[in-house]
């Protein structure tokens, strides 16, 4: 098969790194790519919110299946365009991914269905939403309803705070995304992020894992598109998943084939595990970053045929299978991220740091210059490793990374430490 993948970040590298490995696959490109993913794929100039440009490469290059790692062109119906055009494509249609595109759409889909959530208002003046979260209290959530690369969203902990932030995305600071809002309760628990496939009407679920959204340690700092994940996730058991699936993903699904849009794809929902058990907080359209990258580690089958059957209504005879490993990945940031950042700082020792047992290094926002990585984005590398244990996986990532010479990087470092907490 000829396959093209959708993408540049640490997200499309851990597919590119999955996808590669497949027996089925002849020639794989991903599009735009980055210096990482330049080790797995032939990286090509292609904007992928372009759809006559993916097309027409696709046409040119015999492309047999096109997977789409962002949220951007899921939204704006890339997979539309391209089933039109008769190429198979691995993600939802516009209508089913507004269940990210428009988190006052997933809300009310949650009120008319049942699905437990946190209570919620929407709001298209700055005013009314004030007076609501004036009416509530603090802590109290702000949420862009649009797309907004995982900075939509305020965990306001004073009154201040949220009307802040209201005001804030009233007045564009988020672009389009800000133009409704959603205000919603705090809920207190544990969150988790938990991820099925999904062809319209069956749905299979993946390992689970947890992400680390703060920027700093002890979960401080402002929300980011995500600092770490490790899996499985223990607060993740058996009986809080099966009533993930019961609450939370089949009601979805049904609802959505009911309004003429049955969900195709990887379905992402991300969880608070609360007193009374799990309750949405968001849903997204595609796998995670940096989830993706140890669901991939830890995913034993060959990728590949579950994407194709998640394509053409088969997933009901696809089982996959998980190494009992632990995965964890930390995510290395440009200095003043998720704010204003520099790029063009150079990374040494990668070579080094991937010479450390039983870790692999998937690239995010990095370029390569004359022989040298140099960081391009905000979360530039996403150093990850498996083990039998949680904590071995852990040891592992953090000396590889106490091998990378980057003076203009920051992390976590206490990514996985809630799951040691849990399991004791």
């Amino acid at each position: 098969m000829n396959i093209l993948l959708l993408g540049s970040g640490g997200r499309e590298h851990a597919l590119a790194w999955k996808i590669a490995s497949s027996p089925l696959v002849d020639r794989l490109w991903c599009a735009p790519g980055n210096a990482g993913i330049a080790q797995e794929a032939d990286c090509v100039a292609l904007d992928p919110v372009d759809p006559d440009a993916v097309i027409g490469f696709c046409r040119g290059n015999a492309v047999d299946l096109v997977v789409v790692g962002p949220e951007a062109p899921l939204v704006a119906g890339l997979v539309d365009a391209l089933t039109a055009a008769g190429i198979a494509a691995f993600g939802p249609t516009a209508a089913a991914a507004r269940l990210e595109g428009s988190k006052g759409f997933t809300k009310a889909l949650c009120r008319a269905n049942g699905i437990p959530t946190a209570a919620y208002e929407v709001f298209t003046a700055a005013e009314p939403a004030k007076a609501y979260v004036r009416e509530k209290g603090a802590p109290i959530v702000v949420k862009a309803d649009g797309l907004a690369a995982g900075k939509g969203v305020v965990v306001a902990e004073t009154l201040g705070q949220a009307e802040a932030a209201i005001d804030a995305m009233f007045a564009g600071s988020l672009g389009a995304a800000g133009a409704s809002v959603v205000v919603e309760e705090f809920l207190t628990g544990e969150e988790a992020s938990f991820f099925v496939l999904c062809d319209g009407e069956t749905a299979l679920p993946l390992a689970s894992a947890q992400d680390h959204k703060r920027a700093f340690d002890l979960d401080v700092g402002p929300n980011t598109g995500g600092m770490g994940a490790y899996s499985p996730a223990p607060v993740m058991t058996d009986a809080i998943t099966a009533r993930t699936m019961d609450e939370i993903i089949r009601p979805t699904l049904t609802a959505m084939a009911a309004m003429g849009c049955p969900y195709k794809g990887v379905l992402f929902a991300g969880l608070m595990i609360t007193a009374e058990g799990p309750k949405l907080i968001e849903y997204n359209c595609r796998f995670g970053d940096p989830e993706c990258q140890v669901l991939m580690l830890r995913l034993a089958s060959d990728l590949v045929p579950a994407l194709l059957a998640t394509c053409d209504g088969t997933l009901k005879d696809v089982s996959l299978a998980w190494h009992d490993a632990a995965a964890i990945t930390v995510v290395m940031a440009a200095k003043g991220y998720p704010g204003t950042y520099e790029k063009g700082s150079v990374i040494d020792g990668l070579r080094d740091a991937m010479a450390v047992d039983d870790v692999e290094i998937f690239h995010a926002g990095t370029a390569e210059r004359d022989g040298q990585i140099i960081a391009v984005g905000g979360r530039v590398l996403n150093v990850s490793a498996t083990g039998k244990t949680l904590a071995e996986a852990r040891t592992a990532a953090y000396t590889a990374i106490g091998e990378i010479r980057w003076p203009g990087g920051f992390w976590r470092r206490d990514i996985g430490a809630k799951g040691l907490a849990r399991r004791g």
